[in-house]
């Protein structure tokens, strides 16, 4: 029984160690264009992608798009072209850790340093004292209220909101239902460095694919994508790192809520409501009860956690009208 074990782990061990060193994949067509299209800019020494396009002639209106989590800046992919058609520059960039940014091991990521990343860009942009919108979703609607809580509070270096529309975040920690590996990376400090190696395609499609709609899931292709990008600098090895916002979430409430409550910034939640981390009614009800000043869009029954995916037409629709409004 003993050499039976002993022929078992001499067979299994290498087997592992040739899963854990699969290559990333290769860029898609659609991720190439993407990446091809965009450009980088050093912060604190480490490479932030981001794309920017000029568009409509005659406007001098600027968005900036922050992306969720695990993902990128290719989620605004969809809108892009419209976005365009509307303003005249449209701004998305991958924060430090994700897509095609460096993805630094180890490193303490927070919340705070990605809106250091934000501000940076938009001076290097030479956006600094010009007026932008902000377009956010998921992890960068976190993001987006440390920026508006600097704003609102004349910090050095801030942005100067026109707007902020959000899209899908846990805004509130009492609403908010991570998923069961998200809580294990973050809370599972010895396991995460195996956890986050053992991580794959299959598992990443089935996660990502519980927090789409039934009817409006990801193609195969689209999938690969998020996947792709994902692996990119090996970004798997770093998401129990970043997952730590989901404690900052908790231990910032009273900063981030309430500069949400407090602030005179034009505000916009376009909500997909079968959101199983932002579950509704739950989180409208609670959003509508503490953010009085902002407007709702609450999308098609079957639209999930991400709207600008699953509905694009609805989330421009829905946008759009709240830009006209002001």
């Amino acid at each position: 029984m003993r050499e039976w074990w002993i022929h078992v782990g001499l067979i299994c061990i290498p087997l592992l160690a040739v899963y854990l060193h699969i290559p990333p994949p290769q860029l898609s067509q659609a991720l190439q264009k993407w990446h091809s299209a965009g450009e980088e800019f050093l912060f604190r020494g480490r490479r932030i992608f981001y794309r920017e396009s000029y568009g409509a002639l005659g406007s001098s209106d600027v968005v900036i798009l922050l992306h969720g989590f695990p993902t990128s800046s290719h989620d605004w992919n969809k809108i892009w072209e419209p976005l365009t058609q509307r303003f005249h520059r449209v701004i998305a960039l991958d924060f430090l850790g994700f897509g095609f940014s460096d993805k630094p091991r180890p490193h303490k990521y927070s919340v705070f340093e990605q809106a250091n990343v934000v501000e940076a860009l938009a001076a290097h942009l030479g956006l600094s004292n010009q007026r932008v919108n902000v377009v956010s979703h998921d992890y960068g609607d976190t993001v987006a209220l440390e920026l508006l809580y600097r704003s609102d509070h004349n910090q050095t270096g801030h942005l100067i909101f026109n707007s902020l529309c959000l899209s899908n975040g846990g805004l509130f920690p009492e609403t908010h239902y991570p998923r069961l590996v998200q809580t294990l990376l973050k809370d599972s400090s010895f396991l995460a460095p195996l956890l986050t190696r053992l991580i794959n395609y299959v598992i990443f499609q089935k996660g990502v694919g519980d927090v789409f709609g039934p009817y409006t899931q990801p193609t195969d292709a689209e999938f690969w994508d998020m996947w792709t990008a994902l692996r990119y600098n090996d970004g798997n090895l770093v998401l129990d790192s970043i997952l730590q916002y989901l404690s900052q979430r908790v231990k910032h409430r009273d900063r981030w809520v309430g500069a949400l409550t407090s602030t005179s910034v034009p505000l916009h939640m376009i909500y997909g409501p079968l959101d199983p981390v932002n579950p509704h009614p739950e989180f409208i009800r609670r959003y509508q009860q503490l953010v009085r000043r902002s407007t709702i869009t609450v999308l098609d029954e079957h639209i999930s956690h991400y709207p600008q995916l699953e509905d694009p037409t609805g989330f421009l629709n829905a946008y759009f009208n709240f830009i006209h409004s002001f």
